[in-house]
């Protein structure tokens, strides 16, 4: 509230209403309008400054750019790994799968080869009518072998 601090304020406001007024006209001469009020000297002023800001927007823009590249150079690499690995893979699951065919069919080549065997069975007495009783493999006697291998060995 002293006089003294007051004029230090007036003039603080007056210098920066100055600053802003000056900053204003900058801009709107960057920004293309008002030029016709301008000397030769401050259009190639302006001029210069336009240059220097377009070389740091290039400048930004191919850092950027050149960032963006590198990026995407990894990822392609990734990529690329990614895909030789899979392609091992696919390979190693073909010859599996071939050879797993191979041992298939060969198994069912050698079943193939190997006659099967239609025995008959006949009655223990002997006999082969078709009405009679015909004793099934399964059943087991107290020795612990079929019927028909018993009468074998006692018809001996």
């Amino acid at each position: 509230s002293d006089p003294k601090s007051q004029g230090n304020l007036c003039d603080e406001y007056g210098r920066l209403k100055a600053r802003v007024e000056a900053l204003q006209k900058s801009q709107r001469h960057l920004m293309g309008e008002h030029l016709n009020m301008l000397s030769v000297k401050e259009l190639q002023q302006l001029e210069q400054q336009l240059e220097n800001a377009l070389k740091l927007i290039r400048s930004r823009k191919n850092q950027l750019l050149f960032d963006s590249i590198n990026v995407l150079q990894k990822k392609n690499k990734e990529l690329q790994d990614c895909n030789r690995d899979l392609e091992k893979k696919l390979i190693e699951n073909e010859k599996a799968k071939a050879l797993t065919q191979q041992q298939h069919s060969e198994q069912q080549g050698q079943q193939e080869a190997v006659p099967s065997l239609n025995m008959r069975i006949y009655p223990a007495n002997g006999s082969s009518e078709e009405g009679e009783a015909i004793q099934p493999l399964a059943r087991v006697n107290s020795s612990g072998l079929p019927p028909w291998m018993i009468r074998s060995i006692m018809e001996r």
